[in-house]
């Protein structure tokens, strides 16, 4: 039995794994060996074969004939997940236009208040693309939903951008999406701490619907170049 206060090495390595799957560190044509990642990890291969496991319930891995590799979505599935992304965010505001009082979002105010002075900083300084913008998009739009006073629905989300993110890791947004990702992030944020459920829910769909057309054209456009080069190579 572990001590009390403790975590357990399976759920240090579940965590450790997860950390670099969403960093990049663990790319979708590495396979996850357990000898390997158990050397890696200073571990024993028991807590390592706990953690993969854990991830490949979680939908974060797929099993190839050759072993486990990082999961990475088709197209088809980049599709279907975003319109989960859609529903979920959406139902966080269906949500709040439902209640008598609106100000029960109040609670999280200040959350949403130290996301809305981050974008604006962005805006003014737009950083880099990279693991900690996607981080920062993918922060922002969890505490939306926390907002709304559902943590399941924010814990569904949190899914949801785990299997998206290997695919938004290679996407490199131009400094015009970047600033237009900021604008519709303050004015969402800007919209809902002003009780204007109506105004936030329809910036968020068309934003919402934007990333989803640029995320599945990028997609299309990686496999069509994929397939060139392997057909340069033959």
């Amino acid at each position: 039995m572990a001590r009390r206060g403790r975590i357990p090495l399976s759920e240090r390595v579940y965590l450790a794994l997860q950390r670099d799957l969403a960093a990049g560190v663990l790319t979708p044509t590495e396979r996850l060996g357990e000898e390997r990642l158990a050397e890696t990890y200073g571990v024993s291969r028991t807590p390592v074969r706990e953690a993969l496991a854990r991830l490949y319930a979680d939908g974060l891995l797929e099993r190839h004939t050759d072993g486990l590799y990082p999961y990475r979505p088709r197209v088809n599935e980049l599709g279907d997940l975003y319109e989960l992304r859609i529903v979920l965010e959406a139902r966080g505001i269906q949500r709040l236009q439902h209640m008598d009082d609106a100000s029960q979002l109040l609670h999280d105010a200040e959350a949403l208040r130290r996301e809305l002075e981050l974008w604006r900083q962005l805006r003014d300084q737009p950083p880099e693309p990279g693991a900690e913008l996607i981080a920062a998009d993918e922060r922002f739009h969890s505490t939306l939903l926390v907002a709304a006073g559902n943590s399941a629905l924010a814990d569904a989300l949190a899914t949801v951008h785990a299997r998206v993110r290997p695919v938004r890791a290679i996407d490199m947004p131009t400094a015009e999406r970047v600033a237009a990702m900021a604008e519709d992030h303050i004015a969402i944020a800007e919209s809902l701490l002003a009780g204007d459920l109506d105004t936030a829910l329809r910036t968020l769909m068309a934003h919402l619907t934007s990333s989803r057309a640029h995320v599945l054209t990028r997609a299309k456009r990686a496999i069509e170049m994929t397939k060139l080069a392997q057909a340069v190579r033959e």
